[in-house]
């Protein structure tokens, strides 16, 4: 007789990144106890109000705020940008950008583009 066979799951810190979510704003039942894959797939169909709200207002981890902002999560660092942030934060630095966030965007966008660039020309010679 096999002995059964207990289900995966992944740490919370491994959902909270695939969520999406700043894991230490999250209920604390959730950070204390690994998600099994049901679980998870549960979450991301029928999110509970809590990963709902903290999906909409934050605080953000470092991925989230960078994609929101349209720059690097180096681009974070170079700006000082430490803490997570909430949406009403990142709402007020996209309508008064500071200068780092300006050099940032345009420095993302560049790098992009190149990224862009640098594709098509190995599709290019992948299909000669």
């Amino acid at each position: 007789m096999t002995p059964a066979k207990s289900p995966q799951t992944m740490k919370p810190a491994t959902a909270a990144k695939k969520l999406g979510i700043y894991l230490p704003a999250a209920p604390q039942e959730f950070q204390d106890n690994d998600v099994t894959r049901a679980e998870f797939s549960d979450l991301q169909q029928n999110p509970p109000e809590w990963l709902a709200e903290l999906r909409r207002s934050g605080p953000h981890p470092r991925p989230v705020v960078a994609q929101k902002l349209g720059i690097s999560i180096s681009g974070l660092a170079r700006g000082g940008v430490t803490e997570p942030l909430t949406t009403p934060d990142i709402t007020a630095l996209l309508q008064e950008p500071p200068a780092w966030l300006v050099t940032e965007r345009a420095t993302h966008a560049a790098v992009r583009k190149q990224d862009l660039i640098t594709k098509n020309l190995h599709a290019e010679k992948s299909d000669q």
